[in-house]
C-alpha cells in the first residue's frame, strides 16, 4: 500500500473515534445525574479540640503497643481496661526499653 492510502485509512479510523465518543458524551452526562449520586461533596468538618487529643493519645499508645510481644500487648491492653490509657502507655513505654 501506499503511504497516502494509509494516512487516509488513519483519518478515517479517527473521525470514527472522534464521532463514537460524540454519541457517547450525552450517555455519560445522564449516568452523573442518576439519582442517589451526590452532587457536590461537603467539605470536611474540623475536629475539636477534644477529638485531636484522643487521636493523640491514641496514636501514642499504638506506636508503644505496635512493637510488643503477644503476651506485653495482653499485660498492657488488660492495664488499658483496668486504669485507662495514660497508665497502660507508661507500662507499654517502660515494657519497649
Amino acid at each position: 500500500m501506499s503511504a497516502s492510502r494509509e494516512l487516509r485509512a488513519i483519518g478515517r479510523s479517527l473521525a470514527s473515534i472522534v464521532n463514537a465518543l460524540a454519541r457517547l458524551a450525552p450517555a455519560l452526562k445522564e449516568i452523573d445525574k442518576g439519582p442517589g449520586m451526590p452532587t457536590a461533596r461537603r467539605p470536611r468538618r474540623k475536629p475539636s479540640p477534644k477529638r485531636l487529643a484522643a487521636l493523640k493519645l491514641q496514636g501514642r499508645y499504638m506506636g508503644y503497643v505496635r512493637n510488643l510481644g503477644p503476651r506485653q500487648k495482653a499485660r498492657v491492653k488488660a492495664l488499658r481496661a483496668a486504669k485507662g490509657v495514660d497508665a497502660a502507655i507508661s507500662l507499654a513505654k517502660n515494657l519497649a526499653r
